[in-house]
């Protein structure tokens, strides 16, 4: 009869114009679908070409390059016998789409054009692509010679229709398409398609993960049928990670489930599904029968190909299964140590260089890279060669094989206590520890010869000496002595990164990493072009309450107890002197706020969209059992001052691991002024006046 069809989706990581390592990857997971008896093969979006190429897409080499890789598959007998659903960009008629182009034995059965585009957030689509506008329209679309040399087709459809199996009908949706409020997949179910699949380019954020699995289930809870959704994975060439999670759902209920993170390159799963499973589902919702009678019909192309076999009822099925979410700590632990070894191994680099402070932040990053270790020996062990071939090209040993996460770390991983006269014993002694702990090459040093030469070329210019406030100094000078030691530190760090490996006799460079977190480039609570300035920063999209709870787990779970110590020392940046020996400064002290404060700050303004009056407005109800509203109006004043005073310094912001919605990254996601008029006179009149009326 034709009841059970097997069909796969796959995670794909996937590099921007990475076009030969792209179509490897693509026959990987066609051959891994095959092998498990799926005839239908889904794969991410852009997965051609990478969905990270921005401005390359207006390139005609893109486009070129991915109808090259195109012929490749169409001509390949990997691809024979099964339903190929790949994505790439296609121009037709002088207009560039973002598009799945889904084929079978040397045959296009359809292009598919994107109906909702990206466009918030991270996503510039609109900037690249037009959306396909013809709702239920197909147009004649004409082949490149090259394909037409492959296929013997001139002209393939091209449009908003579906696909007509021998037992079946199945339509695509493309990521933003699954989160739009009219999603194709709701009238696509009321015109009998069964199959939904979804290919997508979704990026990693912390507690995002639900959201994702949620429509997926739902689309098919009210409607009916069975949804594939594959997603990339890895780091692509930018800020982001794409965190898979590919998975199939029947009938509003999981029944497959792929990785959110992993070092696996190519990760497909397969089910096989009873059709008359969803049949029978939707045969009883009453309502959807009445929708159904009434809508207007999507052109079907006709395929001449089953998804089932004749006699399959004895084929065993897939039944539902529960989703396991990551907590947001393994959150942390697991998307920046994927995205670190992304960037380590396609960089070509021989590993990382951290100046390692002591405080929370730097041993968070730490911790990071200690949880890349662990991710990577963890690889090894259950046999990914791709990871073990770059972990031997990293270390430069052909023999070696990484299966200690401290000992791998030594040979990767390099931290640095940069001392100064203002520095405690305690803070060089817990980095220390740590570094012990986690297993990486530490270095101490003292920066105190280097500052004073800088201070003294100055003194020999102008006559003047600059001196601390507590040596009678005015602001202006303390704070110049205390960005001077800072931004040696970046110099430092980066001669280290360079030349270290060098001193050792060893080959290659480091990369250096930042540490500066979410809350403190909101506040722009950091010296320009001092140690946040980095090669990448693995926790700048992450608050400094999540860190701390990152850090606990790290206690629990690495058994890092250098880590306690660290977790009771309240932050510093160990910049003025000390005071009979002891810490005098704190980040809180100095900021004027708390970090807690910083993150309702930071969500109000981006997640929220509220300018001055509107957080004041906010704030005077969610604190008014803490703060009058008096209070509330200098916390916000005072916020709003700092944070337009300070905007400058994202223009510069390092690279950063996107993981939080309200981050303030000025390259692609929080786009604002950086000269503001920081008097916020009309606004800050606003907040007076209610604050008088209240």
């Amino acid at each position: 009869m034709g009841r059970a069809v097997t069909v796969a989706t796959c995670a794909l990581n996937q590099w921007a114009l990475d076009f030969e390592g792209n179509l490897e990857r693509i026959f990987r997971s066609i051959d891994i679908a095959k092998s498990k008896g799926a005839r239908y093969r889904l794969g991410p979006e852009l997965e051609i070409c990478g969905y990270g190429c921005s401005d390359h897409y207006y390139e005609s080499d893109t486009l070129l390059h991915s109808f090259q890789v195109l012929e490749k598959l169409l001509e390949s007998p990997a691809t024979q016998d099964i339903i190929c659903d790949v994505g790439m960009p296609v121009l037709h008629r002088n207009v560039r789409y973002n598009c799945r182009v889904i084929f079978l034995n040397k045959k296009i059965l359809l292009i598919r054009p994107k109906i909702s585009l990206a466009n918030g957030g991270n996503y510039r689509e609109l900037r690249w692509f037009t959306p396909w506008s013809k709702a239920r329209h197909v147009e004649e679309y004409f082949l490149p010679r090259i394909i037409q040399e492959v296929t013997g087709q001139e002209t393939v459809p091209f449009g908003d229709a579906v696909l007509a199996t021998k037992d079946t009908c199945l339509g695509a949706e493309i990521c933003e398409e699954l989160w739009a409020p009219n999603s194709p997949h709701i009238e696509m179910g009321l015109d009998g398609v069964e199959i939904f699949t979804n290919s997508s380019g979704s990026h990693h954020v912390l507690r995002k993960a639900h959201a994702r699995v949620d429509l997926v289930n739902s689309a098919t809870a009210k409607n009916g049928g069975i949804y594939i959704l594959a997603n990339q994975k890895g780091c692509d060439g930018d800020r982001l990670y794409y965190d898979g999670c590919a998975m199939i759902s029947m009938n509003g209920e999981t029944v497959a489930q792929g990785s959110q993170f992993s070092l696996d390159d190519v990760e497909v799963l397969v089910a096989t599904l009873d059709l008359e499973d969803v049949r029978s589902y939707r045969a009883e919702i009453s309502s959807r029968n009445l929708a159904a009678s009434k809508v207007n019909p999507y052109p079907r192309v006709k395929v001449n190909f089953a998804l089932s076999c004749p006699d399959d009822v004895a084929v065993p099925t897939c039944i539902p299964i529960q989703w396991r979410h990551h907590s947001p700590e393994e959150e942390i632990s697991l998307g920046p140590a994927c995205w670190l070894w992304d960037y380590l191994r396609r960089s070509k680099q021989a590993g990382f260089l951290l100046p390692l402070s002591g405080g929370i932040d730097s041993s968070a990053t730490a911790c990071i890279v200690y949880s890349m270790c662990h991710q990577v020996c963890l690889a090894v062990k259950n046999g990914n060669a791709d990871v073990l071939a770059d972990a031997r090209r990293i270390v430069n040993d052909e023999t070696y094989i990484p299966e200690d996460p401290r000992e791998f770390c030594k040979r990767v991983f390099t931290t640095c206590y940069m001392a100064s006269e203002n520095s405690s014993q305690d803070t060089c002694d817990r980095a220390k520890l740590l570094a012990e702990q986690i297993g990486s090459y530490h270095i101490n040093l003292n920066i105190d010869t280097a500052v004073k030469a800088v201070v003294g070329i100055f003194s020999v210019v102008t006559g003047r000496t600059p001196r601390f406030s507590v040596y009678g100094g005015s602001s202006r000078e303390s704070l110049a002595l205390q960005n001077v030691q800072a931004r040696i530190r970046m110099v430092l760090a980066y001669l280290f990164a360079q030349l270290t490996l060098w001193a050792r006799g060893m080959p290659g460079g480091l990369l250096v990493l930042g540490s500066a977190n979410v809350d403190e480039s909101l506040r722009g609570y950091l010296t320009k072009y001092d140690c946040s300035s980095a090669d990448i920063n693995p926790i700048g999209g992450i608050s400094k309450t999540d860190l701390k709870n990152f850090i606990q787990y790290c206690i629990e779970n690495f058994q890092l107890t250098a880590l306690r110590s660290i977790m009771s020392a309240p932050p510093t940046a160990e910049l003025e002197p000390l005071v009979d020996g002891q810490v005098a400064q704190t980040d809180e002290t100095d900021m004027g706020m708390t970090y807690a404060e910083l993150s309702v700050y930071g969500k109000l303004r981006k997640i929220a969209k509220a300018g001055p009056y509107s957080m004041f407005c906010k704030l005077i109800s969610m604190w008014k059992e803490i703060c009058t509203p008096r209070e509330v109006a200098s916390k916000v004043k005072h916020f709003f001052r700092m944070y337009s005073v300070n905007r400058h310094k994202m223009t510069t912001l390092t690279p950063s691991y996107h993981a939080e919605n309200y981050s303030p990254d000025d390259n692609r996601f929080d786009l604002r002024p950086f000269l503001y008029n920081t008097s916020w006179s009309w606004q800050f009149r606003c907040i007076d006046k209610q604050v008088n009326a209240l």
